[in-house]
């Protein structure tokens, strides 16, 4: 099984913008969403995935994920969907445990920026960059799956 372990935190300045290339460009989009499991379909700049995520255990879960032609998910995107897409652009900064994934939203979570690192083991020790702010990986609001069905506009 595969298991993706992962800690998220409020961005609370702009100093990691001189240390990230451009990012890419995500829409993503869920077909099915509830506290036990999720199923995403995302397209990442010129690929595309269909992504399927358990219950979270803690900062675990288990995920699955499967490129997909973007054709097919352009048309999940436009109809399969139980909410509106998510747009955001995603920002890659590698660091001493893995990388920082810097995710700035647009649309209805038009303001929030997170950053989340996976990790190999729960307890695994985290440098935490200047930048970074309040921790939010137990805050289910901060999901992206939450985020499409309350965006960040309408707290």
């Amino acid at each position: 099984m595969a298991i993706e372990i992962e800690r998220k935190f409020l961005v609370r300045s702009n100093r990691w913008r001189d240390l990230v290339q451009p990012g890419k460009r995500y829409q993503q989009g869920y077909l099915w969403s509830d506290p036990v499991r999720t199923v995403r379909v995302r397209i990442a700049g010129d690929r595309a995935f269909l992504t399927i995520k358990g219950q979270t255990d803690g900062l675990a879960r288990s995920e699955y994920e499967y490129e997909i032609p973007v054709i097919d998910a352009t048309e999940m995107l436009a109809t399969l969907c139980v909410s509106p897409p998510i747009d955001k652009v995603r920002y890659r900064l590698p660091c001493a445990e893995g990388c920082w994934e810097i995710d700035e939203f647009f649309g209805s979570n038009a303001g929030l920026i997170v950053a989340e690192i996976e990790l190999d083991r729960p307890d695994q020790p985290v440098q935490l960059p200047d930048w970074i702010g309040e921790e939010v990986s137990h805050d289910p609001r901060y999901r992206n799956s939450a985020l499409a069905d309350r965006p960040f506009s309408t707290w």
